[in-house]
């Protein structure tokens, strides 16, 4: 089985902590990382990627101290390295604004507000992990009790056409 990351970046640990206990039940299918500030996340990126290690969601709060969450999310969509990462930004604190730069020039899959409810994220990293595997042609098999059936039976009519 392919070996793909999800990682969590917000600079607030209880934040983080509640996150990475309602990503739990993809802890068999992921290695979920988590990191709090978006320097930490690049190196954690660059890491990943010397290791020949792939990216399959990052999930990032908006409001951190040295570089937004937006501005993250931005970085990461201009390098080739993470072409077809999906981006989730998970916030409460993004104005209308920051949500239209999030969308246009990050072109994030999601967008979460905090505070969010769990099936919701679970729903969204689902769907999301869910197109990133079809995109990247892994084999879905080993990972069907985390799939999205209703992305997944889209895809399959799609390709069948």
């Amino acid at each position: 089985m392919e070996k793909i990351n999800i990682i969590c970046v917000d600079d607030q640990r209880t934040v983080l902590s509640s996150l990475m206990t309602d990503l739990e039940l993809f802890e068999e299918y992921y290695t979920i990382e988590e990191c709090e500030s978006a320097d930490e996340a690049w190196e954690l990126l660059d890491e990943f990627d010397s290791n020949g290690e792939m990216i399959g969601l990052i999930i990032s709060d908006h409001v951190m101290p040295g570089k937004t969450g937006v501005d993250f999310l931005i970085e990461v969509n201009d390098d080739e390295r993470f072409k077809g990462t999906k981006k989730m930004l998970l916030t409460g604190l993004a104005t209308h604004q920051d949500t239209i730069t999030a969308i246009n020039k990050a072109n994030i899959d999601q967008y979460l507000e905090k505070p969010y409810q769990p099936e919701e994220l679970h729903d969204a990293v689902k769907k999301l992990t869910t197109e990133f595997l079809l995109e990247k042609g892994i084999p879905y098999e080993d990972f069907t009790e985390v799939l999205d059936q209703q992305t997944l039976l889209d895809k399959m009519r799609q390709s069948s056409f």
